[in-house]
């Protein structure tokens, strides 16, 4: 089974009306959270769009975020082939954990695929909030083809590291090259996870 469809058809038995639902980050993969959902969480995690769990030590419904405002927000909701857990993918405001890290596993090194999906996102709270000493906010004051120009020397640079230079030199232009395309895409109103749903697209044709 993967998206839920009937809450009914879960195996609530097994763990006397309560699930384990693991929260993981929408678009970076990382895990966030480990709570659990009775029924009645499952629906209003499904109706309201925003991830809800029953909690233990209360014995009620808690709605992520009802007090810090950290909320964390329905992508999409799936339980494993045994019908007893839910995977909840989730959009986070704020940090999950009371801790105030992005996620209760902060030992976890951030997976490194999973880490362009943040760096992303940063770049996108860089251009909303402009700071003054970001150099991604002086390249979002410089314009669209300024931005556009400096993709190009990247791009330029990065091949003839892959020609003519070491590894570590072109690495060092392959991750410049990386987050100019980030901010590139950003200054059209796009987002890296389009670029990643169209090579998904192409790969499935």
């Amino acid at each position: 089974m993967s998206e839920v469809d009937a809450i009914d058809s879960l195996d609530w038995a097994k763990g006397d009306g309560l699930l384990p639902a693991i929260v993981q980050h929408w678009s970076s993969g990382e895990i966030l959270m480990l709570g659990y959902m009775n029924r009645e969480a499952l629906a209003a995690t499904r109706a309201g769009g925003r991830v809800t769990f029953f909690s233990r030590s209360r014995q009620r419904l808690w709605c992520k975020g009802e007090t810090s405002g950290n909320q964390l927000l329905l992508k999409s909701l799936h339980v494993d082939c045994d019908a007893d857990s839910i995977l909840v993918r989730a959009e986070a405001v704020g940090p999950t954990c009371h801790l105030g890290t992005p996620t209760c596993f902060a030992d976890a090194p951030a997976l490194p695929l999973g880490f362009l999906s943040m760096l992303d996102a940063l770049v996108e709270a860089r251009q909303a909030e402009r700071p003054a000493a970001s150099y991604t906010t002086r390249l979002f004051d410089a314009g669209l083809h300024k931005i556009a120009q400096k993709v190009g020397e990247e791009g330029v640079e990065t091949a003839l590291a892959g020609v003519v230079q070491g590894d570590p030199e072109l690495l060092g232009e392959a991750a410049d090259l990386l987050f100019h395309l980030l901010v590139l895409l950003r200054a059209r109103g796009l987002a890296l996870a389009q670029v990643v749903d169209l090579l998904q697209s192409r790969h499935s044709q």
